[in-house]
């Protein structure tokens, strides 16, 4: 999967915005916000796999995914 980052400068802070996902952050520098983005989709993707696991989208059988 490829995603993308995209980071603009606002009035005060950088907008980080990974438009795949709708996932957006901030942070006062751009290394803050690449930062900030990074650990915002980390969490997404964990909470969307929790999310699939808890409402049997999705099952693990010794170590192996089943979708």
């Amino acid at each position: 999967m490829q995603l993308t980052a995209e980071i603009k400068k606002g009035e005060k802070y950088y907008v980080a915005r990974c438009k795949e996902l709708g996932v957006t952050t901030q942070g006062k520098t751009e290394d803050k916000a690449r930062k900030n983005l990074k650990e915002a989709v980390e969490l997404h993707l964990e909470a969307m796999v929790d999310y699939m696991i808890e409402h049997g989208k999705v099952h693990i059988e010794k170590g192996k995914i089943i979708a």
